[in-house]
């Protein structure tokens, strides 16, 4: 039973790593990636350090395949935020991304340069439906 209670708990303590695959994330509409592959490397490699989820539809299709990071406890203590990453299309910035969680994540540690290219600001409709 105790196992039970402690798994939100853990989840908490360790960043999120929210994948769409939804209307246009993760589909055909996105030629020339293997969404599958995206998904199971992300977390194969995080299953250690973070909870990796697949969402329906993050409303952020101009962007698609979008992926957010949100911070740890610690790292939300520290003041890391959830950082939205789009337009991640490759194994080279999927590969980035891994590399980031793995060794913090907002808030703990600082992103490979390259994800400046990969981050924008959704709407604050949309930002609430992942953050809160």
């Amino acid at each position: 039973m105790s196992r039970r209670k402690a798994a939100p708990a853990q989840a908490a303590s360790r960043c999120t790593v929210t994948v769409c695959r939804g209307c246009c994330c993760g589909t055909e509409k996105v030629p020339g990636v293997d969404h599958a592959a995206q998904l199971a490397a992300l977390r194969a490699e995080l299953a250690p350090v973070a909870q990796v989820r697949a969402v329906n539809c993050l409303d952020a299709c101009e962007q698609a395949n979008v992926i957010v990071v949100q911070p740890s406890s610690a790292g939300r203590a520290a003041g890391g935020r959830p950082v939205w990453l789009g337009l991640v299309n490759d194994p080279d910035a999927t590969a980035d991304i891994a590399a980031w969680v793995r060794d913090g994540g907002p808030g703990l540690a600082e992103p490979p340069d390259i994800l400046d290219l990969y981050e924008f600001g959704p709407s604050r409709r949309v930002r609430r439906t992942v953050e809160d």
